[in-house]
């Protein structure tokens, strides 16, 4: 099946080969992701930010043609790739195991299907969850209908400890870590097994795509790649993040080649030592979070992570970009560019970039 994709088998060949020296430590620039938007004469069909939006009783294969016409009208430029990511809500797995599900256009949040003792808690892998079933069914209509065209995604599987809020909400699951450690240590380790059960079965899929892995945030790996992530570590100790959240990374990590981690917000940065110190973790992605200085202005904290020996990922600026890259140096950064760009002003910025990159190598 052929599609509208501004973006050739050599497109494809130069970025696959790119991406993996950045990821073996060899590419000498950063990876610099452009996109722009350019709708085409005919409308658009109707589309939701959230692929959950779409009714269940919405085929799959119709779905999923739907999001085709949205990717065509999509244009990549610099490291850029047509990718989907099916858009389910940060922490769908607590949906999987049977978290209630409330989507909106808005947002997409969970909540217990009832209020129970955490010591009667059990957090099981069920087959038949009917969002488990739909993703599932929605990875596999996509990566059959676009091959090695279009790089299809894991769905935003969630963190441990945040999936537990889903099914504890998260004031009471602040007590938890205090009134019942134990049973907390348990039920990550439930959600843990889980978790790696779901993203292999994705990965069993996603990889007759022949596109490697990527997931909701643009990074590509023709290996095992996942961003994992813990946002209710933000509320916690150091202490109680190498006890509750690290035993989960350091699992996700052995079974992935290419892990990431989401650092969301200057609450999480205490435990930035603790990551630094996961040798199988290859990159930090830093969002500052809503409200925050954007990422050019923290430089000392990007130093820190790329002197780490880790990988760093962000969503910044055209100018803030050029900040970064004048300052530190493109290295190690994967920089997707929130600007929307033609093709010719993204060749200029590209030129410009490299310039200034070579600067800062001197």
């Amino acid at each position: 099946m052929t599609t509208g994709l501004h973006f050739t088998s050599e497109d494809w060949a130069r970025t696959e080969r790119d991406w993996a020296a950045w990821w073996e430590g060899e590419l000498e620039r950063p990876l610099v992701l452009i996109n722009d938007f350019v709708p085409p004469e005919k409308p658009l069909p109707e589309m939701h930010f959230f692929t959950s939006n779409f009714p269940l009783e919405m085929p799959a294969e119709e779905v999923v043609e739907r999001i085709e016409a949205f990717i065509e009208a999509m244009r990549c430029y610099g490291d850029a790739f047509p990718r989907w990511f099916p858009n389910f809500g940060p922490g769908i797995a607590a949906g999987f195991l049977g978290a209630n599900v409330h989507t909106t256009q808005r947002t997409v949040w969970f909540d217990p299907p009832q209020v129970s003792d955490i010591s009667q808690l059990r957090l099981v892998y069920d087959p038949d969850n009917v969002w488990w079933k739909r993703v599932r069914d929605l990875t596999v209509a996509a990566v059959q209908r676009w091959g090695d065209r279009i790089a299809v995604a894991h769905t935003d599987l969630g963190g441990n400890l945040d999936i537990l809020a889903s099914f504890r909400k998260t004031d009471r699951l602040l007590l938890d870590v205090y009134d019942t450690p134990e049973e907390v240590t348990r039920l990550v380790e439930e959600i843990t097994s889980a978790w790696l059960r779901y993203y292999d079965e994705l990965y069993a899929i996603i990889r007759e795509g022949r596109r490697g892995t990527t997931p909701w945030a643009p990074i590509l790996s023709s290996k095992r790649c996942y961003m994992l992530q813990c946002d209710f570590s933000y509320m916690i100790s150091p202490a109680m993040f190498e006890r509750f959240v690290l035993p989960d990374l350091t699992a996700c990590c052995a079974a992935l080649d290419h892990g990431f981690y989401h650092l969301d917000g200057e609450g999480e940065i205490r435990h930035l030592d603790l990551l630094l110190s996961l040798e199988r973790l290859r990159g930090i992605q830093w969002i500052p979070g809503d409200g925050a200085p954007p990422p050019e202005e923290w430089l000392p904290l990007l130093k820190r992570i790329r002197d780490g020996g880790k990988l760093c990922q962000l969503f910044v600026s055209a100018e803030g970009a050029m900040t970064i890259v004048r300052e530190l140096g493109g290295r190690g950064f994967a920089l997707q560019i929130l600007d929307l760009m033609n093709q010719e002003r993204a060749a200029e910025f590209l030129t410009a970039l490299a310039a200034a990159d070579a600067g800062a190598r001197g």
